[in-house]
């Protein structure tokens, strides 16, 4: 199912997600209902799964800055999915553990290839939205961390969005970002 999602240009990444994932339905028992939604996902016309595997992956990416996804990111991811009119929510859920098991297991090496395959079959729009996506992920827990907020300004680079559209976007989370947040503290005008 991976290497048809993630296209036959990356099967070392389609396998070891597969693997993983095989492993991870196997631990947990696999239901008839995760058959079902994996049924789903196979079904989906391959720009479209395409377009879902990628969106999914940034996002997991953004949540990874930090080299930890925490349950709420998870479920920000499964929101995304969800408001983007993408998925339902089952499959949303298991495409968004989906895509944390490829962020924890493969990471750096298919980052650029997955953005830039998001790139290739999104509009501008898109794009834009979502790097709002990935700084809303950052956000969730009270502050953009400067690991974070690299992680998601080379994602608005990789989706070739000019730094007017970048910095827009990220004047949205201005307070959020720890350098502000720091600045105030030294300023004595914000959080300790």
């Amino acid at each position: 199912m991976f290497g048809r999602i993630f296209g036959p240009e990356n099967p070392p990444a389609a396998q070891k997600t597969e693997k993983a994932f095989t492993e991870a339905s196997t631990t947990a028992g696999e239901t008839e209902t995760v058959r079902r939604i994996v049924g789903r996902l196979e079904a989906l016309p391959p720009e479209r799964a395409r377009l879902v595997a990628s969106a999914a992956y940034i996002l997991a990416r953004a949540a990874h800055a930090d080299l930890h996804i925490t349950d709420e990111e998870t479920r920000l991811i499964e929101q995304q999915l969800q408001e983007r009119g993408m998925l339902d929510e089952p499959t949303a859920v298991l495409v968004a553990e989906m895509a944390r098991l490829q962020a924890r297991t493969v990471g750096d090496t298919e980052d650029f290839v997955v953005t830039r395959e998001f790139k290739a079959i999104t509009t501008p729009e898109q794009r834009k939205a979502m790097l709002r996506a990935c700084f809303a992920i950052g956000a969730d827990n009270g502050i953009i961390t400067a690991e974070e907020a690299a992680v998601i300004n080379q994602i608005g680079r990789e989706l070739d969005l000019d730094a007017d559209t970048v910095n827009e976007v990220r004047a949205e989370y201005h307070e959020l970002l720890s350098s502000v947040q720091a600045v105030r503290r030294i300023a004595g005008g914000g959080p300790a």
